[in-house]
Parts: C-alpha cells; structure tokens; sequence
C-alpha cells in the first residue's frame, strides 16, 4: 500500500517551515482506494511571494484546522503504507517535523518519483513535476495546490509500476540499506558511491558543472552524506540543486583545510560562506603600568598595538595566553586572564609568586615577562610541517618560507630528502592568504612535534 502525499507550506525550509495544505491518496497499485485534501491554518502569516505560487493567502487558512485537529486522520490513512512523494524527502521531513511538534511519531518508509523516475524513465531533460508530466502526457491540473499535484504524482508512480525493471529498482529503493531515499533528488548513487572514506576536499556541482560548494572532510565519503541528512534550509537547497560530486586525496586534514580555502577563493561557490566573510584577528601585546609592572594581554587586533602575536580566534588567544602565564610563571592579573581583582585566584593557573601581593620583587617578575615576549617574538618563519601522505608509502609536507605559506607536496618514504632543494622538487606551489595563514598557525601550536626548521643546508626537526 502507497500513500502518495503532496504538501504546500509558508517556505521556509524544514525546521520552521508550516503546512498550508496537504493531500494524500492512498493507493494500492492499481487503484485509489482512500483520499485525503485539507488546508491547515499555519498558526503564522504565509509569505506573499508562496501566495503568488500557491494562490493560498492567510484568509483561505484562517479557519481551515490546525495540524493537530487533522493528525489522526493523516495517521489512519497513511498507516501500514509507504510513503510516495515528489522529492520525498522535503515533504516528508516537513511533516515528520510538525508531527514531533504537535506530540506525534510519523515513521514510515520512502520512496521519491523524482529519483524512480531518473532510474526508469531515463533521458528527460528535467525531472521537475511540471516539466516531467507534459513531456510523458500526465495531465497536471491545480499547479503546486497539494491535490494537484499529489494526483500528478499518483499518475506518475502508476506509470512508474509499470515501467521495465520497475520491480527490480523498487526493490532496490525499499532496501533498509539503500541511500536510495537520502540522496538528492538529481543525484545519481554512482556519484555518491564512488567518493572514498579517507581525508580531502569535495565539491558539489550543479545541473551545468559548476561547482557550487566546497567542504574538507577527514572521511570524504561520511561528510557528504551528513549534508544530506541535515535539514537546515541553506543544506536542502544545496541538496536540490546538487547533479555531481567531486573529490580530491589529500592524506591529511591540514592539507585538506588548506585546499578547501584555496578552491574556494578560486572558484567562489554560491553556498560556501564562511571564508567569504572577513575574519577577526586578535592579537597578544604588552604594556608597562605606571607602577612599572609589564603586562600581557589581548585585544582584537585594531585594539592591539604593536602585536607580539596574532590568532584567529577569541578562544585561541585566550588558551595561549593563559599557557604562556603558566610556562613563565605570570600573574593571571597582569596577563588580563582575570579583571577587577586586587589578587589573582584564578582557577587553572595556581603559581602566581605574588607580583600581585607585593611579595615578589618586581624586577624579578618583569624579567620572567621579557622572557615571555622573547618566546612569543621568536617566529619560526622557515619550516615545513610532515604529515600523512595519500598511501602508506608517501609522506606529505607543506612549506612555509619568511612565514608565508609556500604550497604543499608528497614525497615517497623510499626517497630520502635532507636539503631544501630537494623539498622544492615535489612542491605543489599554492598562494598565501589571511586563511591559510590562520589554519597554519593554529596547526603548528597544537602540533609542535610535527615541525621541522629549515636550514640553508638541511632539515631538522625543532621542539615548539
């Protein structure tokens, strides 16, 4: 038994999103044999813009039933049936959604006529409801209204039965284990299956092949997948416009965040966001009070005169502030870890020697400080960072000269590399930018172990 449903809503995604109207036919593969039409009061104002596609205003809803008042009926007539939609997932999860709001538990299993009809009515130049109906002959009345369409969709799937080795895909979409049901509705699964489990960086691409997004993933193949369980409004409109997906190896994460910054700034993908934005900066400095105590202590960069360092994160900063605090024995006080207190108490950092108290010699504290100002003043500015290579049989590296990121490379374990030239013959030149100035930066002080100087002549590890 199929229940082949058909929803319209105020349009906002799916957490959010309300029901303006819903049909349903119950159909047991050759017949109607129960049908369901209602207009539901959204409890909200439905957008002008849904009203000029749907003709349904706040007027016609306003004394229509809540979602509530109709569940059980929706419930009865769908109860022991698979649920039957055009690209299922978006109505499917709307009312799931409103369901779980209202108390209720709506499970039942899927199949999509958009995805069906890729597999068994190959060859149309769209799969839209409206396009794929006039161009096989199925008469489409009351145009995006939930009876209209939700009976377009019936004709459609009756047609789909029938179609040649219909029975063997039906099968295979009702499979527990088939993604059948998950994957965008343009999507075909060879694109999904072909992706591999391991670090890199993947792209989406619309109908033409422009890419439209770019992510970085430790295992390609399970992030491409959380994209198309989240229900997020940006994340269903990346999902229906996706036709192909791409990959590239990296072997690593680091290298991985590096390429995602570097494809996006090339290829400028209408749903990546968060590098378009610019980024705040903070920075760590020092200052001499008029009691002649130094302190540290960090601002956002414009606030930050004469930064000793720079970070990309409020969080960051902070964290780093408070190990240099505690490596040189500073005062929480006068590192700005704590404010408005004679003495400091701070919960971490417990060896204060009590520049605060007045029991420490202030010459003494503030050759500690200098100390610390040295340390975060020594900049590493030519080194490369090992990592991971591709196979168990490569290592990769990126370089960094004068403190600007070079590019990156994988090397073979069987070749033995000791000078900087040698390194230069495998590297992959890329550009350096506020970003992946940040992902270096932020990579070198978590991992430390994994830096190496490099000389005129060679290269050796140095401890961070």
């Amino acid at each position: 038994m199929y229940s082949i449903v058909d929803i319209e809503t105020t349009g906002n995604g799916i957490r959010g999103n309300r029901i303006t109207e819903i049909s349903i036919f119950r159909f047991d593969g050759h017949q109607i044999v129960d049908e369901f039409t209602s207009l539901v009061n959204p409890e909200c104002d439905i957008p002008l813009f849904i009203t000029g596609l749907t003709g349904i205003d706040d007027n016609m809803v306003r004394n229509a039933p809540l979602l509530n008042e109709i569940a059980p009926r929706i419930l009865e007539i769908t109860k022991d049936s698979i649920f039957v939609a055009h690209s299922v997932n978006f109505d499917y999860n709307v009312i799931k959604n409103e369901f779980k709001q209202i108390g209720h538990d709506f499970s039942l299993k899927k199949l999509c006529t958009v995805r069906l009809s890729r597999k068994l009515l190959p060859g149309y130049h769209s799969y839209s409801l409206g396009k794929l109906c006039s161009a096989i002959g199925i008469p489409l009345t009351d145009r995006h209204r939930a009876r209209g369409d939700a009976h377009a969709t019936l004709l459609l799937f009756h047609k789909l039965l029938r179609a040649q080795n219909a029975e063997k895909v039906f099968k295979a979409f009702l499979n527990a284990r088939s993604q059948e049901t998950t994957l965008p509705p343009a999507l075909p699964k060879t694109e999904f299956e072909k992706l591999p489990t391991t670090p890199g960086v993947y792209y989406f691409k619309n109908q033409k092949g422009k890419i439209i997004y770019v992510g970085k993933a430790i295992n390609i193949k399970k992030r491409v997948l959380s994209h198309f369980y989240d229900k997020a409004t940006k994340e269903l409109a990346l999902c229906s416009e996706t036709y192909l997906l791409d990959f590239e190896e990296t072997g690593n994460e680091l290298i991985a965040l590096l390429q995602e910054s570097s494809e996006i700034k090339k290829h400028y993908p209408k749903f990546n966001r968060a590098q378009k934005r610019n980024v705040q900066r903070y920075g760590i400095f020092s200052y001499e009070d008029r009691k002649g105590v130094l302190h540290l202590a960090y601002n956002k960069i414009k606030m930050a005169p004469n930064p000793l360092t720079v970070f990309y994160s409020l969080t960051d900063c902070r964290q780093f502030l408070e190990k240099i605090c505690d490596t040189f024995e500073l005062c929480p006080k006068y590192c700005h870890l704590q404010e408005n207190v004679t003495t400091c108490s701070h919960y971490k950092i417990k060896q204060c020697i009590g520049i605060c108290s007045n029991i420490e010699q202030l010459t003494k504290y503030n050759l500690r400080v200098q100390k610390a100002i040295g340390f975060l003043k020594e900049t590493k500015t030519d080194f490369t960072i090992k990592s991971k290579g591709r196979t168990a049989d490569e290592d990769a590296f990126v370089l960094v000269r004068n403190g600007l990121y070079i590019g990156f490379g994988y090397i073979s374990k069987n070749i033995a590399v000791s000078y900087l030239d040698e390194i230069e013959s495998f590297l992959i030149p890329q550009q350096n930018t506020m970003e992946t100035q940040r992902i270096i930066e932020s990579y070198v002080r978590k991992h430390p172990k994994s830096i190496f100087e490099l000389g005129k002549n060679n290269v050796e590890q140095i401890q961070v």
